[in-house]
């Protein structure tokens, strides 16, 4: 029954997609812009009909094949028996979502045919699923699909940028209190360790070898001009301590 399958023959994934997406075409066209012809072919009156979609995108209703098994999976057959028997839509979307199934079962077929890898059966697949569905396309919700992936890739961004936003006050907000925390620490590294005051009249400060600590020369009753002569100074703090340990 089948005619023209440039996958009958072919090993390749791209070929295989090739055929499937003419027969989608083919079928999509004959349930839209030839709906009126297809209509009347499928009289009730008639036998089991098939809905065929051909890969040079030409679609035909027609009887099943007579051989058992089939060449290649076949269409479903009887779509013409419910087309009085339901609402026009109804009946339209009905023969659409047995198109697709269909479209998926040759998938598997000449996937198993040709013995694809497991890469390979995905890839196919994928190729496929991309593709909006004839149930979407006959109606029209491929349309919708892109207007939700438009509003979710805008949902996407607006989500980046607040995440950014957050991410660089949080970033601003770290760096400030770790500036405040420098500030403090130079604060600290000039208070006096006798008076914990910055600054005196005299402005005068000396540096403890042992603690390593900045005392005001006023609080440790040290002048500039005996400092000049005092090689290691040792608060009096750290000299005491000497003592203690001495004794």
């Amino acid at each position: 029954m089948d005619r023209g399958s440039a996958a009958q023959n072919s090993r390749l994934v791209e070929e295989v997609f090739r055929d499937i997406k003419g027969r989608r075409a083919a079928i999509i066209r004959a349930l839209t812009t030839d709906f009126e012809d297809f209509y009347q072919q499928c009289d009730p009156a008639k036998e089991n009909l098939c809905l065929y979609g051909y890969p040079d995108e030409q679609w035909e209703v027609n009887l099943p094949a007579e051989e058992v098994p089939p060449e290649i999976p076949e269409p479903v057959l009887g779509i013409n028996f419910a087309r009085d028997g339901m609402e026009k839509k109804s009946w339209l979307s009905l023969v659409a979502l047995h198109s697709d199934a269909w479209l998926l079962a040759l998938s598997s077929y000449f996937s198993g045919r040709f013995q694809f890898e497991k890469k390979h059966r995905k890839l196919l697949l994928d190729m496929i699923t991309d593709l909006p569905t004839i149930c979407e396309v006959v109606n029209g919700k491929n349309q919708d699909k892109t207007s939700g992936s438009k509003l979710n890739n805008n949902k996407s961004k607006s989500n980046s940028k607040l995440k950014a936003e957050y991410q660089a006050k949080n970033t601003r907000a770290k760096n400030a209190k770790e500036e405040n925390e420098e500030l403090d620490e130079e604060e600290d590294d000039y208070l006096c360790a006798a008076c914990g005051e910055s600054s005196v009249l005299d402005n005068f400060w000396i540096f403890c070898d042992t603690c390593e600590k900045w005392f005001h020369g006023k609080c440790v009753k040290v002048t500039p001009a005996k400092a000049e002569h005092i090689k290691n100074y040792k608060c009096p703090r750290c000299s005491n301590n000497k003592r203690i340990r001495t004794s």
